[in-house]
C-alpha cells in the first residue's frame, strides 16, 4: 500500500544539500517521489513511497545516520523521536 507524508523542517537549502549529498545518487528502493519546497520558516518535504516499510528501511539505514552527522556538524541536536510527519492519503501521482 502506498505510503506518503508531509514534513516541515527548520532547515535551510545549504543544510539540505549537505544531507542530500551524504545520501548519494542511488535512488532508494520504493521511492516514488520526493519533493522539497522552500518556505519562509524552513523546508517542506512531500514524500511518496511504495510502502511504509520501504520508507522505514531507508530512514533507518540511510537517512538517520546522515542526518545525525550533518546536524552534529552544525551543532544541532537530532532526536528522531521528535520529528513530526503528517501522513497523507495518495489519490494519484502523475509524472511528466
Amino acid at each position: 500500500m502506498t505510503y506518503a507524508f508531509v514534513q516541515d523542517a527548520p532547515a535551510n537549502r545549504a543544510i539540505y544539500e549537505e544531507i542530500r549529498t551524504g545520501l548519494g545518487d542511488e535512488t532508494p528502493p520504493g521511492l516514488i517521489s520526493h519533493v522539497v519546497i522552500e518556505r519562509e520558516d524552513g523546508l517542506r518535504y512531500i514524500d511518496v513511497w511504495e510502502t511504509e516499510a520501504d520508507w522505514q528501511r531507508f530512514r533507518e539505514e540511510r537517512l538517520e545516520p546522515v542526518l545525525a552527522k550533518v546536524l552534529a556538524d552544525h551543532g544541532i541536536p537530532f532526536d528522531p523521536n521528535e520529528v513530526v510527519r503528517d501522513e497523507v492519503t495518495v489519490i494519484d501521482t502523475w509524472f511528466g
